[in-house]
């Protein structure tokens, strides 16, 4: 007579020969968390922005009406506002790109292994440094008698000052380590046989770089893309500090938030920067990128 095997056993069984369904118990909880503590907070964002203030009492009126979009659409300095946010945020994607690239291909194919873990500590290193401390590091250096006017003096020059170029000097700065561990994992990758391939056949080193490295690190170069890209997008510390009356679209955001109390308003245009990131990615998505990630 054969023992019953006990309950435990037959759900261990069971759950053994379905790892589907294993796989959705376990991705349950994360996903419950993300539908209610992210999608809900954009929905909760998206509807807000149909709302308006009263003038008067400063409370928020709850009448749908899309006067808001239309202020948005209408107002010739909301639109230079998304111009220049979104032209800031592709400049500093790709100055941290051509900066990036050489230092992550350094790391990943000419140094040595224990150089290479000294070197991804030393990119890492600045992001254990508060934001605002490194912010206004950069406004120091930017400054009229800052250490950059300072060094170009004797040319005749002076700094940028602060603007629209110290804020794309600032962000630039902020988030290259997150450009650079993209690129160095995905240079890391690749295989060393194949560059010896291509030198053999007669490629130089341009060809090289052009015809077998680059195709193969364009997809860590997306993925470090999208983070320098929507990094800059939402930002309004860096701007405030270093931007001088230069403003970005999370100023306007922040602004409404607090001395203009229009939160609706303030809704509606944090939702420009949702949808431009939604286009980014599926621009993104159209190269192919994202599939080799």
């Amino acid at each position: 007579m054969s023992a019953v095997s006990p309950p435990s056993r037959r759900a261990s069984a069971f759950f053994f020969r379905k790892p589907k369904l294993r796989l959705g118990i376990l991705l349950s909880a994360p996903l419950l968390w993300l539908g209610l503590a992210y999608l809900g907070a954009l929905a909760a964002l998206f509807i807000t922005a149909f709302w308006s203030t009263d003038v008067f009492t400063g409370k928020v009126v709850t009448d749908w009406s899309f006067d808001n979009f239309a202020t948005l659409f209408t107002d010739s300095v909301y639109r230079t506002i998304t111009l220049r946010t979104v032209g800031i945020a592709l400049l500093v994607t790709v100055i941290d790109a051509v900066i990036a690239f050489p230092m992550a291909f350094a790391m990943a194919k000419l140094a040595s292994p224990k150089a290479q873990r000294i070197l991804v500590i030393a990119v890492m290193t600045p992001l254990w440094a508060s934001y605002l401390v490194k912010a206004y590091a950069w406004r120091t250096l930017l400054s009229g008698n800052g250490a950059i006017s300072w060094l170009l003096s004797p040319f005749g020059l002076s700094g940028p000052g602060y603007g629209v170029a110290a804020t794309v000097i600032t962000l630039s700065y902020l988030w290259l380590p997150y450009m650079i561990l993209p690129i160095y994992a995905g240079l890391e990758r690749l295989p060393d046989s194949l560059v010896d391939a291509s030198g053999d056949l007669g490629a130089k080193s341009f060809r090289t770089f052009r015809s077998v490295i680059l195709p193969l690190a364009f997809p860590a170069i997306v993925a470090g893309s999208i983070f320098t890209f929507s990094l800059s997008l939402g930002d309004y510390i860096a701007v405030k500090i270093v931007g001088g009356t230069s403003q970005m679209l999370g100023n306007v955001v922040y602004d409404n938030i607090g001395a203009a109390n229009n939160l609706p308003f303030a809704a509606t245009v944090a939702i420009v920067p949702v949808v431009i990131m939604l286009v980014y990615l599926a621009v993104v998505r159209r190269t192919g990128a994202l599939n080799n990630l």
